[in-house]
């Protein structure tokens, strides 16, 4: 099986559904953030290998505490998705700190300030634009 084939990429969503609602619902480690989600999943075309990607809504402290967490209950998370998902191969979990959703609203935020920034100049040059034609 080819790493980009329609039959992993649909391998790679059911893995990801899976595991974002084990992780929500059945995995009860409190270092574990509340606002973990899973962004992404890309198993390996043999299916031995799994890397999974996580998000954080949280600082710091909480990322690494949710992925020691997850890092932990590896082998469960394994064995409850053998069980839901019928594959040749369970795959090894490992998993990585998605960082592109808090990078995505930071550059978000640096573009509304940006436009913000850009509309008060102009509205500023308007009112000068206002005055020059009213003194003439």
């Amino acid at each position: 099986m080819r790493k980009n084939s329609i039959k992993n990429t649909r391998i790679n969503g059911e893995v990801q559904k899976e595991l974002s609602q084990l992780i929500s619902s059945e995995v009860k480690d409190p270092r574990i953030h509340p606002f973990t989600s899973v962004t992404g999943a890309e198993v390996s075309p043999d299916l031995k290998y799994a890397k999974i990607y996580v998000s954080v809504l949280g600082d710091e402290q909480d990322k690494k505490d949710t992925l020691e967490g997850l890092r932990s209950c590896a082998g469960f998370l394994r064995s409850r998705l053998a069980a839901t998902v019928n594959l040749r191969n369970t795959p090894e979990l490992t998993f990585i700190m998605d960082e592109s959703i808090e990078y995505g609203i930071n550059m978000s935020k640096k573009i509304e300030e940006v436009m913000e920034k850009d509309n008060q100049a102009r509205a500023q040059r308007g009112e000068e634009e206002s005055e020059d034609s009213t003194a003439d």
